[in-house]
């Protein structure tokens, strides 16, 4: 693990507070707010298959919810490596009853995971708040002018190659500084075809296409990411980087997401995105009762 500043908590540059979605906006404190993960797949590689009936989705979201989490991510197309893309309408069957369900049974805001313009839009209309696009807008043309007109919230995420491709053979000069040099030019662009910066949030993408080096580097370095002025979010639950840090591909990897938390905590990242939101919530609390989080 390469770490580029141990004293990086005195040298943070000035981290995002606020994050504006739709309707509402998210403020920022110390300890970060939980994405929690709804699949209603088949085949996403933790949970494929556990929540593709509706009403399974929705209790879960909903015990999500108990648990502590403060958004629902809910994604119908699985991302997982050498995953097969689905259709529009596909995705849309699987997603649009649990968006209704979940949004007039919480208040807590709900993000749809798609990379698609129609699914986005339905998903909107039925009340989400945020667009999670792990292609960062350039998967569907329609995406950027969706964004532009309804002020959604939105997930901008770097991905080298698609699923099918990503891990074949993830190559970077400087990992970090080639993933900031992306980000801070997907959001540039994004600003001039009219998205307000306020809305736009950024993700590292770890696992998706990096190497087990790669993803350890990038979760050392979030920090430094703060410089784009935005807030970030990281999805590094139950992936196999931790299998591989555990020396087990089959261990239960809750604990370790809960351990890689504190240090995104540490770190000021804003938002995490987890399965386990009962598991990492507890950690993070007891972190910081602890003293484990200065991000001044």
């Amino acid at each position: 693990m390469e770490l580029r500043d141990s004293n990086h908590q005195q040298r943070f540059p000035r981290r995002a507070v606020r994050w504006q979605l739709k309707t509402r906006e998210l403020t920022f404190d110390r300890i970060p707010l939980l994405m929690g993960i709804v699949n209603v797949t088949p085949d996403s590689f933790s949970d494929g298959g556990r929540f593709l009936d509706p009403q399974a989705a929705i209790a879960q979201a909903l015990q999500l919810v108990a648990d502590g989490a403060d958004i629902l991510d809910i994604g119908g197309e699985s991302a997982r490596p050498n995953s097969e893309p689905v259709s529009a309408s596909e995705e849309l069957r699987r997603v649009l009853p649990v968006i209704e369900g979940v949004v007039a049974a919480t208040k807590v805001p709900v993000s749809i995971d798609t990379s698609k313009a129609i699914v986005a839009q339905t998903a909107l209309a039925a009340g989400a708040e945020i667009v999670n696009d792990i292609t960062a807008l350039n998967g569907d043309p329609g995406m950027l002018n969706l964004l532009h007109e309804t002020g959604a919230g939105v997930c901008v995420m770097h991905m080298q190659g698609t699923p099918q491709t990503m891990q074949d053979n993830p190559t970077y000069g400087d990992v970090v500084r080639d993933i900031e040099q992306f980000l801070g030019d997907r959001l540039k662009d994004l600003v001039e075809a009219g998205i307000v910066g306020a809305c736009i949030c950024l993700d590292p993408g770890i696992g998706f296409g990096k190497t087990y080096q790669h993803n350890l580097t990038l979760m050392a370095n979030c920090w430094q990411f703060h410089s784009l002025g935005c807030p970030l979010v990281v999805g590094h639950s139950r992936k196999g980087f931790l299998g591989k840090l555990l020396g087990d591909s089959t261990a239960d990897r809750a604990v370790a997401t809960a351990g890689a938390a504190l240090s995104l905590a540490r770190q000021g990242v804003q938002i995490v995105r987890i399965h386990d939101v009962q598991v990492v919530r507890e950690a993070l609390l007891a972190f910081e009762a602890t003293g484990g989080i200065d991000v001044s």
